[in-house]
């Protein structure tokens, strides 16, 4: 294993060019071994993963030109949580700011950057960034930081997969996994390897910038004999608060200060650790607390694995307190509330999806920003957008509150697009057995003075939370769960902030890539979403797979179905082999009888009126 997995200030040096930053990257796949069992491809930027971390200042101009070198996939690029002030289709999340970015093509993405902090850019394409598709970009602020420290580091958080995405979703969004049960990974990684060395000097303060950068699973972060002081959270600097763990979600950042001891003589254990309640099922050979080093004498042993007793002391990141410019007030009353339900069932072909509103993402034929840019006085008319894409369309400088009632037993970290949001409520989880809790807004706790802001947050289970922000940045947003595999089943919607004054402004028009990429996909760069020149016509448009049937239930059907192969089977077992005690006699009498149990099901499934195999519980 690497010795030194951490990235000192001094390395990122390389990549600053003065105020405006050209970068050059063609996506290339690398062999790689991240987790020190099992050699794969991962996708790799110029020959080389893992990706470069990034930085720059605010109020420098980025142009990052990125080639997409594969020759069977398309690719696009996602700053996360930068604001893209006047540069929305600079977001880079395909079918919604932009068309994918084809084979052998080649998009520039433009931008000045207008906010400073800790933030990342991966794929938005079909799960890329599991496969390696994704790196740290930091944003020094024009003026000092509002605490010292004596030496900055980087530190990567991921889940891993041996599978690339793209192998792994067939078998995740089928009729078979009835449960929407998400892959497991093989391993976690801290700065794209495990058993990590950080190799620190005695009597020192380290600003660490941690960043999870993994597709599905929060993880638990803590130290044997040290402590994080929290003084940064999703680019948001924020008054100091002091924990022994951190519990950290898919796509946040937190920023802390890390004093170290005066004593030599000993090393620590620095533990990140699944959050288990997020696996439906745990395989034996699963790493769950992976122990990394802090190395104050590299003469001296490693330490062993660190144990915490209680994983649910974990800092509550809603009692977190901006500082400076950040601090803000709450925000006046809503002009508009977004209420949405998350819920997690079947649909008629028994694939599991994820929904607000019984409504599961179904991406449009045109992305929503060309959309918005084409349809003249309509871009204001939500119809636009097609039925299925779930968009609203927000005025200019209105109060927005995003409702978030979490029917589902799993925690999800919601992410918006374009925006840092004030998090004013959230409710405390609900145990499975008990009946969800939604927000009632004539009954809930006070909200604060000043409320934690950050572009990434958690709904307990069965619970809520509600978002606050201001509609002051025209351009269409993408608001998701950043659980990879629940996005790909449908959870999110979009925004449409201000949509004349998107057309209005010259540096949101559509650029040259933007058209040629949708040209070379035949995609109309001036139609809605069904890709009708007719805005108002959404013949063709995309749209979910049909409920399952009237009166039938996804769990009835899979008790059903399996009742009757269990009752066909047994009696087939007692006429052939009487009362003897036989192992798996259901599995040898079908395979003497040539009955392939597949096939049994779909044609069960088609006598109840449905080719589907489903039962609804939630997805974790």
């Amino acid at each position: 294993m690497k010795l030194l997995g951490l990235i000192s200030f001094a390395w990122f040096a390389t990549f600053v060019l003065g105020e405006t930053h050209t970068w050059w990257f063609k996506t290339t796949l690398v062999n790689a071994n991240p987790d020190g069992t099992f050699e794969r491809e991962m996708i790799g930027f110029n020959d080389t993963w893992p990706l470069p971390t990034l930085r720059a200042k605010k109020g420098d101009t980025i142009n990052l030109y990125l080639i997409n070198g594969f020759e069977d996939r398309n690719t696009s690029l996602h700053f996360h949580g930068l604001f893209q002030n006047g540069s929305a289709q600079m977001d880079g999340p395909q079918f919604i700011t932009q068309c994918p970015i084809p084979a052998n093509d080649t998009m520039l993405y433009n931008f000045t950057l207008t906010q400073a902090g800790t933030y990342w850019y991966h794929s938005h394409t079909a799960g890329q960034y599991g496969d390696g598709m994704r790196g740290a970009f930091i944003i020094d602020d024009d003026k000092p930081l509002p605490f010292d420290y004596d030496e900055e580091i980087v530190l990567t958080l991921s889940d891993h997969y041996h599978k690339f995405a793209d192998q792994l979703l067939p078998d995740f969004l089928n009729r078979y996994n009835p449960t929407g049960a998400e892959p497991i990974p093989q391993n976690l990684l801290f700065n794209e390897t495990r058993n990590v060395s950080w190799v620190v000097e005695p009597n020192k303060t380290y600003f660490v910038r941690i960043v999870n950068m993994g597709v599905f699973v929060s993880q638990y972060l803590y130290m044997e004999d040290h402590e994080f002081e929290i003084v940064e959270v999703d680019g948001v600097f924020v008054e100091k608060n002091a924990t022994d763990l951190i519990y950290i979600t898919v796509a946040q950042r937190y920023g802390v200060l890390i004093h170290t001891k005066n004593d030599t003589s000993k090393n620590y254990a620095f533990m990140n650790a699944f959050d288990t309640g997020m696996l439906d099922v745990i395989p034996e050979d699963l790493v769950l607390n992976a122990t990394n080093y802090i190395v104050y004498n590299e003469d001296a042993d490693k330490p062993d694995e660190y144990f915490i007793d209680d994983w649910d002391a974990h800092f509550n990141d809603f009692y977190l307190v901006p500082v400076g410019d950040q601090k803000q007030e709450l925000f006046p009353d809503p002009d508009y509330t977004i209420t949405v339900d998350v819920a997690m069932d079947n649909l008629g072909n028994g694939i599991n999806y994820a929904f607000f509103n019984n409504i599961t993402f179904t991406a449009p034929k045109v992305p929503t920003l060309l959309t918005a840019l084409s349809a003249g006085d309509l871009a204001t008319d939500a119809t636009v957008y097609g039925t299925n894409t779930h968009t609203y369309v927000l005025d200019k400088d209105d109060t927005i509150d995003i409702v978030i009632n979490n029917l589902d037993t799993g925690r999800h970290p919601f992410h918006l697009h374009g925006h840092i949001f004030q998090l004013i409520a959230r409710g405390e989880a609900v145990d499975d057995a008990d009946p969800p809790v939604n927000y009632n807004e004539s009954d809930h706790p006070p909200f604060p003075q000043y409320p934690m802001m950050r572009d990434t947050v958690y709904v307990e289970p069965q619970s809520y939370m509600v978002y606050r922000f201001k509609a002051d940045n025209p351009g269409v947003w993408f608001f998701h769960c950043h659980i990879q595999w629940h996005l790909d089943q449908g959870l999110a919607f979009v925004l449409v902030e201000d949509p004349l004054g998107i057309q209005a402004v010259q540096s949101q028009q559509l650029s040259e890539d933007n058209k040629r990429a949708c040209q070379k996909l035949g995609i109309p760069i001036e139609a809605n979403a069904a890709g009708n020149k007719d805005f108002l016509d959404l013949t063709g448009e995309n749209v979910q797979v049909a409920p399952l049937p009237s009166g039938f239930t996804a769990r009835g059907i899979v008790a059903l179905v399996f009742s009757c192969i269990a009752g066909i089977l047994g009696l087939v077992a007692i006429a052939v082999y009487g009362m003897a005690e036989i192992n798996n006699v259901e599995v040898r009498v079908a395979e003497e009888l040539d009955v392939d149990l597949r096939e049994l099901i779909d044609e069960d499934d088609e006598s109840a009126d449905t080719d589907q195999l489903v039962k609804p519980t939630s997805s974790k």
